[in-house]
């Protein structure tokens, strides 16, 4: 299965080696989601969509998408659920404290090829964090760009990740759209389902690239929408960011049919991964 795009690792430091950095920022994001902020002894250049191991001496590695701004290398972010020994461990990180990653690994989002295009962001709960870059990077060149749509999904309001930079993306030429699934009585925005979010649209499929991010059955059904509105498969992409353990397909365990998702991914067209989307337990 050959590469989804050209966005490989750009930093200049040595990426399978541990880096220290130190954190100079945290915040919470939501109940179980925080970001850090990190800064190293020289700039950190990445490709929107790529992602780092971050790792806690004791604890282990985690991969963690870089969720910040790829235009400004000085400090870069991770936004981080928590769900294991290091996240648990990384969450009591402050402002000061020191940690170490190897990165940046994995396929990034084909930004190279959006430019005149529609571009259509679709994602749901954390997913927005790894497209996070990819709408800093059109916001630099919205003049380069058709129209770009951002469809967000999430449990609840108090889910809704970046929820205070929605209103500044809409001011600079992003048309936002968020729906919930289950609502309280504040909210007055749509509630269902990302794909529905979708259908209004004002498609011109032959020049329109689809990004997706999220549970794999939103993207799935992302994907067979866009298809529906003839968007080519080559034009649809999905971040498959499942079980990346080691970032070098080594110990087997992110394998999605003949590839390694750390390693040939995380980004991938539909056309490389929809015979492997389908198959129960894969």
């Amino acid at each position: 299965m050959s590469k989804s795009c050209a966005a490989t690792r750009v930093s200049d430091h040595n990426a399978w080696l541990p880096t220290e950095f130190r954190i100079v920022a945290r915040r919470n994001e939501l109940a179980d989601v925080f970001t850090l902020e990190l800064a190293g002894p020289e700039p950190f250049r990445f490709a929107p969509g790529q992602f780092n191991m971050l790792y806690v001496p004791g604890f282990g590695e985690a991969a963690i998408s870089i969720s910040s701004d790829s235009d400004r290398p000085e400090r870069f972010q991770h936004t981080i659920r928590v769900v294991g020994n290091v996240t648990r461990r990384l969450q009591k990180f402050s402002s000061g404290d020191r940690l170490f990653l190897r990165g940046p690994f994995g396929t990034g989002w084909p930004i190279d090829r959006c430019p005149s295009r529609d571009v259509v962001i679709a994602c749901g709960g954390l997913g927005l964090a790894p497209l996070r870059p990819v709408i800093y990077y059109l916001l630099h060149r919205r003049s380069q760009f058709g129209a770009i749509h951002l469809l967000y999904g999430a449990r609840t309001p108090r889910d809704l990740l970046y929820a205070e930079e929605f209103a500044v993306w809409q001011s600079q030429g992003i048309e936002v759209r968020v729906t919930i699934d289950r609502g309280d009585e504040s909210w007055r925005g749509a509630i269902g389902v990302v794909t529905q979010l979708m259908k209004p649209l004002r498609w011109r499929p032959e020049s329109t690239m689809v990004l997706t991010c999220g549970p794999e059955v939103m993207m799935r059904f992302v994907a067979q929408e866009a298809l529906a509105q003839q968007v080519r498969p080559d034009h649809v992409f999905l971040s498959m960011e499942r079980n990346m353990n080691c970032a070098v397909g080594w110990c087997g365990h992110c394998q999605l049919g003949p590839s390694f998702v750390c390693k040939d991914g995380p980004v991938y067209t539909y056309a490389q991964i929809e015979p492997f989307l389908y198959v129960e337990d894969l």
